[in-house]
């Protein structure tokens, strides 16, 4: 890895106000390549390894404090790692603390209302913590890719072709995200940025082994052949929304290893800003405590 996380985290976070440049950013990074790539990866795993478990307590201390939630959004290209991601870094939550929520193409129902309706509904609600696989984010993803699913939502007046549309939804996401910061929901974004060298081997592979055709799916190999406007569109959206409220973390996910401890990271140093405490004990509580305690002790075995 680089010297320090601090300086992964900064290579990661896109800064606001200042200008993304996709291409800056390499899917393929693994570490500090005069290193050798074992020893890179160990370290990797070591450090999600001990990230896991400061999640699993920073968790307990969000779930008994009730003031603060964290919202987890995943965007991506097919086959980035989204659900490995997830699962792997995760894997030491409480489930009765946690949800995640995968959002696919909007029903009828979703479609009758405002485009932030179908997540704003299921957002994460004190000391509790809500992951999104895909988002609100779509929205000036793969409807500004394909702009003909406007039609669908029907806005009156609605002009995709227009600049000023788009500015205006990225707008309305901001403000969203703003109050949720207010309203006491800290808000985390991480981009997986895949290679699309990345993005085709992983595809053979799953047209390849049997145990994974259930995870291939001809749309994705066709929504490739608009792979630019995507970077396109992803770019814009990193550099719309990334606010000091709700940052944007583009992670290299080209090696997955690379990916689940980045993402590690990021997580435990936000919850870890909150400066979370466990609530305190009044007075009268804790001599209520003592006396049962002495009573328990008490007690024959």
């Amino acid at each position: 890895m680089l010297k320090s996380v601090d300086d992964v985290l900064k290579m990661c976070r896109v800064q606001p106000g200042k200008k993304l440049k996709l291409k800056h950013h390499d899917p393929g990074w693994a570490g500090d390549r005069d290193n050798p790539v074992k020893a890179r990866r160990l370290q990797a795993e070591r450090l999600l390894a001990q990230d896991i478990n400061e999640l699993a307590e920073a968790q307990d201390i969000l779930y008994a404090s009730d003031s603060w939630s964290l919202l987890v959004i995943f965007q991506a290209m097919d086959a980035a790692g989204k659900d490995g991601t997830i699962k792997h870094v995760m894997s030491g939550i409480n489930p009765q603390g946690c949800r995640v929520y995968s959002f696919k193409q909007p029903s009828h129902e979703e479609l009758d209302h405002d485009f932030l309706w179908r997540c704003s509904k299921v957002l994460p609600e004190r000391g509790h913590i809500g992951i999104f696989n895909r988002s609100y984010y779509e929205e000036v993803l793969i409807v500004k890719v394909h702009p003909e699913l406007i039609a669908s939502q029907r806005i009156p007046g609605a002009r995709p072709d227009k600049k000023s549309f788009w500015e205006r939804r990225y707008s309305e996401i901001n403000a969203f995200e703003e109050h949720l910061s207010l309203s006491g929901t800290r808000i985390v974004k991480f981009f997986l940025n895949v290679s699309k060298a990345e993005q085709r081997r992983r595809f053979l592979e799953r047209a390849t082994d049997a145990k994974k055709h259930w995870k291939f799916s001809p749309m994705d190999v066709a929504e490739r052949q608009h792979w630019d406007e995507y970077m396109d569109a992803y770019e814009q959206m990193l550099n719309a929304t990334s606010t000091e409220h709700a940052p944007w973390y583009v992670i290299p996910a080209d090696e997955k290893w690379v990916c689940r401890s980045i993402v590690a990271q990021v997580l435990t140093h936000t919850v870890a800003a909150l400066n979370l405490q466990y609530p305190a004990v009044p007075n009268e509580l804790r001599v209520q405590i003592e006396e049962s305690k002495r009573k328990l002790e008490a007690e024959d075995e």
